[in-house]
Parts: C-alpha cells; structure tokens; sequence
C-alpha cells in the first residue's frame, strides 16, 4: 500500500505496509492499513479484484498531480485540510449506509488521535509543502521508500521482527536507489534538498505510525470501517485548528485546484479505502499490497504527460532500485 493514501486507517493488525498519499492507511496519501485473515488463493478470486487493483493504482498513482494542481491554488495546509475532510465525508456515507457506529471508547479515540496525526495529518501536510518545491514524481518516489524504512524501524520497535540478509540487502539496496534518483554523484544539483527531506520525512512517518497502532490498537474489535472514519475525522479537527492557525483563509476557489483537491480526499482518501478493503478480503494482503510498486510508474508517467515535468534517465532507474530494495524488505524466504 502507499503511502500514500493506503494511510488512511489502522487495521486490527498491520501486516503491510501502504504507499502512502499510506496506506499503508496506506493512510498514507500513501497511507490505508488493512490487514485481512484471507490467505491469497485461487478459489475466491474474481476479474472484479483486477478491476479494482487498475483502479487504485491509478487514484494513487495520480494523487501526486493531485497534490501538485491543489498546491497552484491553495496553502499545502488548506489541501491537506480538504484532503481528509473529503475523505471522512466518503466513508462517514458509508457508516451510515451500513449502519456502523463510531468507537465509543476514550482510549481507542486517543490512539486513534496520535495515528490521525502520524498518518495523515503530518505525511499529507509534508508531501503538499513538499510539492512546492520539487516535482510530483520526485514526491512519488520519496513515498516509496515508506517499506524501507518501516523495516528498519521494526527491527528496533518491534521485538518479533527479526533483520535477516534478504531484509538488510533490500534496505540497502533501496536507499542506493534514493541516491540514484537524487543524483548524489553530482552533489544533488538541481535537487530541493529542503523539499526532497520533507517528502522523505512524510514517507517516515507512515510506519512510525504504523508501528504505534499495532502496538495500541492491534487487539480493537470496531470495524476498519468505523476505525478509518474516526481517524479521519480526527486528523480533520486537527487540521482545520493548525490551517485556521497559520493560514488565512482563500480569498478565491479556482476550479481545478478545488476538483483536485477534491479527488485527492474522496476518491484517493475515501473511495480507495474500500477499494482496498475489499481486495484485501477477496485476494488477501499480499497481493493487495503490490498496489504500492505501481505508483512511482503511474505518478511519472501523469508528471510528464501532464504536468510537463523534466524526467533524466537516473530517475526512473533510481525509482526502480527503489522498488527492488522494498519488495526485497518485504519478501519471504520460501519454505521447502
């Protein structure tokens, strides 16, 4: 997931990570954290899965030009304030179409406050300064590196997560891919060095984020559902004080910023949820997860078409090794 957006909302369990704009909750985007009891196999899968795998590597893939058209007409504050709001408002529909209820229990609201912060109030906001400064598909690419340092965090935070050499080969595989994409042997000329920290640290925080929630929230009984919607609505209160804080207020509502902004929130945020909840529970997390890989490819591809961003031939090799280093952290030894 990314990290995106695949951060949006913490799973009773958190077995993989998000892109991002993470998912991971995933929600971040990227950022939702969904993790299901259903295995990967054969027998429930159905051509509607593929359809909706498509769909959610586009709405993630294109969240960066997203982010980049919000940014030409609003504060990176005023984006990532409507970023989640819309995204509440999508899956509070859908409690209520199911009849669902919000947590009722404090504690669960405080974790679920501190995860609001982690994973969507602080990543969203970072990627949207971050976008100011440097291009979508750098953004993009900095959001992949979400598994890499997940897995250098767990070996710390996480007792049952062991470093293994297939782990440590892929963390140091993926960072020689920032490297690359950053053009270290050049002295990083031509690169915001400023902008580029602050789309890593987004991609840092998703799994700090992670991390806190299955150490919290790992044994909650409410629904994905439920839970997303209240960390949503969370990161939205905190939103609306630190923009009313720091930003004044718009003085006019362009179109195009305002429908990206849109689509960034209920499509990216909302509708790509219970996409991914969906896959998660007809093909498992396994499968669902390799959303995360596309998003890099869809976010150049869009900058390019449509954003006219310069692409040199170390970005898309650096953003595959990348891609290498974090699939290598995320792998499995096969079992004889």
């Amino acid at each position: 997931m990314s990290t995106t957006d695949a951060a949006t909302a913490p799973a009773t369990s958190i077995d993989a990570p998000a892109p991002g704009p993470t998912p991971a909750p995933a929600l971040a985007d990227r950022a939702s954290v969904v993790s299901g009891s259903t295995q990967d196999g054969p027998a429930r899968r159905t051509f509607a899965w593929q359809i909706r795998f498509a769909v959610l590597c586009l709405v993630w893939g294109f969240s960066f030009l997203f982010i980049k058209v919000g940014t030409e007409g609003f504060a990176p504050l005023q984006v990532t304030l409507g970023r989640v709001a819309f995204g509440a408002l999508v899956l509070l529909v859908f409690l209520v179409i199911k009849r669902e209820r919000l947590p009722r229990s404090a504690r669960t609201w405080g974790h679920l406050t501190v995860a609001a912060f982690l994973l969507n109030a602080l990543p969203f906001s970072l990627f949207a300064y971050s976008e100011l400064t440097i291009p979508s598909i750098l953004a993009s690419i900095c959001n992949a590196t979400s598994p890499l340092w997940g897995m250098a965090l767990s070996v710390v935070a996480l007792s049952e997560d062991r470093p293994t050499r297939r782990r440590v080969a892929g963390l140091g595989i993926g960072f020689l891919g920032v490297l690359t994409v950053l053009g270290a042997w050049q002295g990083f000329s031509g690169t915001d060095l400023t902008g580029t920290a602050m789309a890593l640290g987004a991609s840092l925080s998703y799994p700090i984020g992670w991390i806190y929630v299955r150490r919290t929230l790992a044994r909650d009984k409410h629904s994905h559902l439920a839970m997303s919607s209240t960390q949503l609505l969370l990161a939205t209160l905190q939103l609306a004080v630190v923009t009313a804080l720091f930003t004044p207020m718009p003085t006019s509502f362009p179109l195009m910023p305002l429908l990206a902004v849109f689509a960034l929130g209920a499509l990216g945020t909302g509708v790509a949820f219970l996409l991914q909840y969906g896959m998660v529970a007809e093909v498992g997390p396994t499968t669902a997860q390799m959303v995360t890989y596309f998003i890099p490819v869809i976010a150049t591809v869009s900058g390019v078409a449509l954003l006219n961003e310069h692409l040199t031939w170390n970005t898309p090799l650096g953003a595959l090794i990348v891609l290498a280093g974090a699939a290598l952290t995320q792998s499995k030894p096969r079992t004889p």
